[in-house]
């Protein structure tokens, strides 16, 4: 599990073709590598991955065609910033909302512009994920927890701040730039809970009443 707030930022070093699917080499800063052992999990943009080898200042995952095929991973090259989250540690402080790593599917940026010293960013999603999206609900974008301001069809906006900004890669966001999507995991038990004829007695008007809906 994850939180949304980026520890580092990394560079890809390393694409490497291995039998079809694709093996990732990292650089980290110099303060990062004590974090990571051998088979510890990473989020790497928001796709959660395997620390497969460590070197140095650089750590090595493999990434699946799955995984290939349903997030940006594939768009990656040498010199490609990326967001890294360690795993959450039980006890730690939850500073954004509980992600889990796995990419609901890919977005894309429709608009980016000044708003004050923040960036106002308008996301695209495929129309499967648009029911999961309410304003002021949260969104994962490239690893990073974000609040919703509004939702418009399949478009939703984000109030990015100077500190998020230059912290993580959402800075160098430009229109047409595609990023991973993994919407709010409470929404999809809710989705769960008021779809199934079941006889646990929660329904819409119930969750409207105690304050959830």
């Amino acid at each position: 599990m994850f939180t949304g707030i980026i520890r580092y930022q990394g560079t890809i070093d390393g694409v490497e073709r291995r039998a079809g699917d694709v093996r990732l080499t990292v650089a980290l800063p110099s303060d990062a590598a004590s974090d990571l052992a051998l088979g510890d999990s990473i989020a790497v943009n928001g796709v959660c991955l395997t620390v497969a080898a460590l070197g140095g200042e650089t750590f090595a995952a493999d990434v699946s065609n799955e995984t290939l095929g349903l997030t940006t991973l594939g768009d990656l090259g040498a010199g490609s910033r990326v967001n890294l989250e360690p795993a959450l540690a039980l006890g730690e402080r939850l500073g954004g909302h509980l992600v889990s790593g796995h990419v609901d599917g890919i977005g894309k940026v429709r608009s980016v512009a000044g708003d004050a010293r923040s960036l106002r960013i308008a996301i695209g999603v495929p129309s499967a994920l648009a029911r999961y999206l309410a304003k002021k609900g949260s969104v994962c974008v490239d690893g990073v927890s974000l609040t919703i301001n509004a939702v418009s069809g399949d478009t939703f906006d984000v109030n990015i701040i100077p500190h998020t900004a230059g912290e993580t890669t959402i800075g160098q966001f430009a229109p047409g730039t595609r990023v991973n999507i993994e919407v709010d995991m409470l929404a999809r038990y809710l989705e769960r809970l008021l779809g199934d004829n079941d006889d646990t007695g929660i329904s819409e008007d119930f969750l409207k009443a105690h304050g959830y809906a």
